[in-house]
């Protein structure tokens, strides 16, 4: 039978020379590789030559004894570094106490028992093996934790210890030989809103109710800026299934959370950080001015319609691009890292903030800057497209506390500027505010009047003159509101049409309207045939089941398609040609009139009407 053979390079340390050769033979057979020395001078030279797994070093020898070998090898090299085995006599016991302390791993007593001897070397060179591979492995975790961007962590559960890593604490602006060894300079740092997230992931993991612990959340720099962090661990549970220890990684992800992916430029959550950050600075030197400018591209939407999303997305960042050119060093406070850049909120918006500005007329005066350098054409894949801005301007003279209500002053005020015929600026005031609450009050109430049927139908005659006839009604909607009375509807039409409730508030007017003209051609049936005059909104005449809608109020009412005649605004048509035609030749096709509002605005002409 086939012996296994082993493995290792071991030093035979004997003045016998017949002891000695006759092991050297043993171990060689047994697979070794073997060197061996008369004395401990010999010894100890060689194993400053030559990389030995073990040592067999006999105790008794006359030039230098193996105890005095042993206490100089020790000097040079550790038990794992070197295993030496001390051979000695069953009657030196004394020896092998003394051996034992100045550093011997092991021994065995002659005569030699070769299978002991064996199993003690076996023994050694495993160790030794898995020492150097547990060295390597700490060398390359030490140079990974050196090399790597994240930060780890170790929490000792039983002692409540935790060992942070010179990587982790550099993160959050901390020394190498700063901070404690306790939880408390991990959790104290965390944001307060996002602690008991980062405790309930935790706790769910060391209860066992997930595979491992992951959180994102925000700390505090030394710096006092907050930070992004992914933070992941793993624990160990010992053998009734209680967690011991908990380890894991922290990574800085500031930039993926707070960096816009279409434009990269600092996104809402950056800007709020630092605008939160102003209105502490204000509060400190109230003297001191700070502005936001919000700003919205004009017709942004047509661009993405026409062009496509790519083309879209590609007009943003040439936009940014231009504004960030167009901004002097001084105008910008949005910083990440090192570079300057404004951010970008969402959609089409772009957000500026300004500090230490002397008045309010320099907010207004690098407005006017950015609306002349937008004035200029883009680009975009071979079409020549112009892009105007809206500007909301807020101050800081409102006093807020919270910068999404600055925000949202500068929102309001830019779609106020939007209104006043959009490419302009305006500076918020607290009038605004009160009639963005009114509006918004409108917008729920509108909701309500559509549930609890509060609108009603005006029918205004439509007179031939000639005649003096009655030819046809207007439907003319109402909102009678059960405290308020009648509402006018420049109040809330608007409104409906910018929420989207003009839809089903417009189905309910066709039908309603078709139904009563048929209730009184039923009624007067000799008067000859009447009218019913019904407008259509921008939203109602571009939604694609608009004519099945027709067709559907038509078939319900028993009211014939050539007594309904629909008005449509000329800027409806002309701002949406391509579509409007294919819409007005359908309702052509259905039978119902079409008549033009407001002819003569919308530059439309005659023949490309017809």
């Amino acid at each position: 039978m086939t012996q296994e053979q082993e493995q290792g390079f071991l030093l035979v340390v004997d003045d016998n020379e017949t002891n000695r050769d006759l092991l050297c033979r043993r171990l060689k057979r047994r697979g070794f590789t073997t060197m061996a020395a008369d004395g401990g001078e010999q010894a100890i030279e060689l194993v400053q030559k030559h990389a030995f797994d073990v040592v067999l070093l006999d105790i008794m020898m006359p030039d230098v004894d193996g105890l005095t070998v042993l206490q100089r090898l020790r000097e040079s090299f550790t038990t794992a570094e070197l295993p030496i085995i001390m051979v000695t006599a069953k009657s030196q016991s004394e020896n092998v106490v003394e051996a034992l302390e100045l550093g011997a791993n092991d021994y065995v007593t002659k005569p030699l028992d070769f299978p002991v001897v064996l199993a003690r070397i076996r023994n050694q060179v495993a160790r030794k093996q898995a020492e150097e591979t547990l060295r390597e492995s700490e060398a390359r975790f030490a140079l990974a934790m050196r090399g790597a961007n994240d930060g780890l962590w170790d929490w000792n559960l039983v002692t409540n210890e935790m060992y942070y890593s010179p990587r982790w604490k550099s993160m959050l602006g901390y020394a190498e030989d700063e901070l404690s060894h306790t939880p408390s300079e991990w959790f104290d740092r965390i944001i307060p809103e996002d602690r008991e997230r980062v405790n309930t992931a935790i706790s769910s993991h060391l209860a066992g109710y997930t595979d491992h612990f992951e959180c994102e959340h925000r700390m505090m720099h030394r710096d006092t800026s907050r930070r992004w962090v992914l933070s992941r661990g793993l624990a160990v549970f010992n053998r009734d299934g209680e967690a011991t220890r908990i380890a894991g990684s922290l990574t800085d992800i500031t930039a993926r959370k707070v960096a816009d992916p279409v434009t990269g430029l600092p996104n809402r959550l950056l800007f709020l950080d630092r605008l939160g950050r102003a209105i502490d600075r204000h509060k400190r030197r109230p003297d001191g001015l700070f502005a936001v400018l919000l700003l919205d591209l004009d017709r942004f939407k047509t661009v993405n319609d026409s062009l496509g999303y790519a083309a879209g997305d590609l007009l943003l960042v040439t936009v940014a691009n231009r504004l960030e050119e167009s901004l002097r060093a001084e105008d910008l406070v949005v910083r990440y890292g090192e570079s300057q850049s404004l951010a970008r909120l969402g959609g089409d918006e772009f957000a500026i903030l300004l500090e230490d500005l002397a008045r309010a007329s320099d907010a207004t005066r690098v407005a006017n800057r950015l609306q002349e350098t937008m004035k200029q054409s883009f680009g975009i894949e071979g079409h020549e497209i112009y892009a105007t801005v809206s500007i909301g301007i807020a101050l800081s003279s409102t006093g807020y506390e919270n910068p999404d209500d600055v925000v949202r002053d500068a929102e309001i005020a830019m779609h106020r500027a939007k209104a006043h015929g959009k490419a302009c600026h305006e500076i918020f005031d607290s009038q605004m505010h009160v009639r963005a609450m009114t509006r918004l009050k409108v917008e729920i109430d509108l909701h309500q009047a559509l549930e609890k049927q509060e609108f009603t139908l005006h029918y205004q005659p439509i007179v031939r003159l000639e005649t003096g006839r009655i030819h046809g009604f207007e439907a003319l909607i109402r909102w009678q509101r059960p405290e308020q009375g009648f509402v006018p509807p420049a109040q809330f039409i608007p409104i409906a049409e910018e929420t989207g409730l003009i839809i089903p508030l417009g189905a309910w007017v066709l039908n309603a309207a078709c139904h009563q003209m048929r209730r009184w051609q039923e009624q007067f049936p000799d008067y000859g045939p009447l009218l019913m005059s019904v407008n259509l909104s921008g939203k109602e005449f571009l939604q694609p089941n608009l004519v099945a809608q027709i067709d559907q109020a038509l078939q319900r009412s028993g009211l014939s398609a050539e007594c309904l005649k629909l008005e449509i605004t000329e800027s409806v048509i002309m701002d949406n040609a391509s579509e409007a035609t294919t819409m007005l030749e359908q309702l052509r096709a259905l039978g119902a009139q079409i008549s033009i509002d407001d002819f003569g605005t919308g530059y439309c002409s005659l023949s490309y009407l017809h």
